[in-house]
C-alpha cells in the first residue's frame, strides 16, 4: 500500500505522509524539524533572571498585602 502524497505548506515540496513522521501532517520533514528545536533553546533561564523574578514577585506580594490590609480612616 502506498503512502498518501502531500504538498508542504511551507516549501511547496511533495512528500509521502508516513505513519511515524515527526512534525505536522501538512509539512515535509525538513520544514518540521526547526520548530521542534526552538522551545528547547528557550527553556533555560539564567540565575540572574530567577533572582530578578523572585524580587519582583516579592514586591508584588508586599504591595497586594499592603492594599488588602491597610486601615481605612
Amino acid at each position: 500500500m502506498a503512502f498518501p502524497i502531500r504538498t508542504c505548506v511551507v516549501c511547496a515540496e511533495e512528500f509521502e505522509l508516513r505513519p511515524g513522521k515527526p512534525g505536522f501532517a501538512n509539512r515535509c520533514p525538513a520544514c518540521s524539524e526547526p520548530e521542534s528545536a526552538e522551545p528547547a533553546a528557550q527553556a533555560g533561564l539564567a540565575s540572574g533572571d530567577l533572582k530578578a523574578d523572585r524580587e519582583l514577585n516579592e514586591a508584588r506580594r508586599r504591595t497586594i498585602r499592603d492594599m488588602l490590609y491597610r486601615k481605612e480612616s
